[in-house]
């Protein structure tokens, strides 16, 4: 298994109208048919510790059965629309892919 995780900063301008439309755009990517099981949030409002990066304004996880599947992901034209659509308000965006 993959798990796929994203998290981004976003530009500080949004209002409130583009932040559900980005939630929209990651709720879209879990209908995905490579996806397995996907879901988002925001920062938790745990206390703050040396070890902790809470400062991201969205986070999403997906996870995939496989490689190949994560591969599919990656070149599937919803993604890509996602990515067209919303990149320009990424102020940052990281990736962390696990395998297990």
């Amino acid at each position: 298994m993959i798990r796929h995780s994203v998290f981004f900063w976003l530009d500080d301008s949004l209002c409130d109208d583009d932040k559900a439309a980005f939630e929209g755009g990651l709720a879209a990517l879990f209908e995905i048919e490579v996806v397995s099981a996907g879901s988002f949030g925001r920062a938790a409002g745990t206390p703050e510790r040396t070890v902790t990066h809470n400062g991201f304004d969205y986070a999403l996880v997906l996870e995939f059965e496989n490689i190949e599947k994560h591969n599919a992901y990656q070149a599937h034209p919803e993604h890509k629309v996602f990515v067209e659509k919303f990149s320009l308000w990424f102020k940052e965006v990281r990736v962390f892919d696990i395998q297990f």
